[in-house]
């Protein structure tokens, strides 16, 4: 087995608001692999700040796995090693599901066949109010039923404000709306924030505090008027006696499982055996890959029967994304080849 990298720069259509400052451009690398007949790409998906493998090394770690796979490592064990590249990992398992696929088809299952589509939710990106506001309209134009705002940086009454607007016309048997902090609040002001948020009757926060506060966390989860869900929290926890302890700790109402930064679909298999046992929650959310990784993504989501809307509707978000089989209809992840709007 041979392997080749190429670094694909993503370029967002739009400057992409979060709590941890606008993002224009992503870093990717594009990893294939081959045997001299078959070939199978995965990708390597860095959110700079956020990404446990984001170092100043990082690149140099990343050609050091390439050359031992052009040096004869077999891929498996090589997988298995990257536990401390957890970008890389998802790659490499990418890319070996690639080699070893008919059609791209990584996961077989309906979404993968192009029989069922995947809901999901409407992204809307931080900015200003009206930037905002004209993003809640185009989506729900597009007829989203479920929408999910970042929260935490702009003004927090222009924030509520917006919140206010969309609960005065759509009630919340009519529309869903999740929110995400990203960690964007104190400890001391997240029990405020949470009360206001209940009263708008939002369907759930992601990430109200900043991460290992897990005392922190746990006394919100125990108290709070609206559920909460795990994001970030769960980035660079590796070790099964760990992942259990925290889940054991905080009790949190959701998981978000973001195979790109957990390190792959084994590490996210194995939170997903946990929250099964505690009876938690969770649903899948891209982290911003290129269409290399929303594919394997959303088939392995598809795999798991998760019947809640899902956070991969983020193939629409490049000017030079992949080409790709997926698209977006009715507010719903397809994959398929007549298609009338490409992610």
């Amino acid at each position: 087995m041979k392997a080749n990298l190429r670094y694909h720069e993503l370029i967002f259509k739009q400057a992409a608001g979060t709590s941890r400052g606008i993002l224009k451009t992503k870093p990717a690398w594009l990893i294939t692999v081959t045997d001299g007949i078959k070939t199978g790409t995965g990708e390597v998906s860095l959110l700079p700040g956020l990404s446990f493998d984001h170092t100043p090394y990082f690149e140099q770690s990343l050609h050091q796995v390439i050359a031992r796979i052009n040096t004869g490592a077999l891929l498996d064990e090589i997988i298995s090693e990257c536990t401390s590249l957890p970008s890389v990992k998802f790659a490499l398992e990418t890319a070996l599901l690639s080699f070893k696929s008919d059609n791209e088809i990584l996961f077989k299952n309906d979404f993968s066949s192009g029989l069922k589509g995947i809901p999901i939710n409407g992204l809307i990106w931080m900015g200003d109010k009206d930037f905002m506001k004209s993003q809640i309209n185009a989506k729900l134009d597009a007829g989203y039923k479920i929408i999910k705002l970042k929260i935490g940086a702009i003004n927090q009454s222009d924030e509520f404000e917006l919140l206010k607007y969309l609960r005065d016309h759509y009630s919340d048997s009519t529309l869903e709306i999740r929110v995400d902090a990203n960690g964007a609040f104190s400890a001391k002001e997240a029990p405020n924030v949470l009360n206001q948020l209940a009263k708008l009757k939002i369907h759930s926060i992601e990430q109200p505090i900043k991460v290992n506060q897990w005392d922190k966390m746990a006394e919100l989860c125990r108290n709070t008027p609206i559920p909460i869900a795990l994001d970030e929290e769960l980035i660079g926890v590796f070790d099964l006696q760990k992942k259990q302890q925290l889940l054991e700790t905080i009790k949190p109402q959701y998981l978000i499982l973001k195979p790109g930064l957990l390190g792959g679909f084994e590490n996210s298999e194995e939170w997903l055996s946990l929250q099964k046992r505690y009876s938690f929650d969770w649903w899948a959310t891209s982290a911003l890959e290129s269409n290399v990784g929303l594919n394997a993504i959303a088939q392995w989501t598809a795999s798991t029967n998760n019947p809640l809307p899902q956070g991969l509707g983020t193939g629409l978000l490049y000017t030079n994304n992949v080409p790709s089989l997926l698209y977006i209809k009715d507010a719903m992840l397809w994959r398929g080849e007549n298609v009338n709007e490409t992610t």
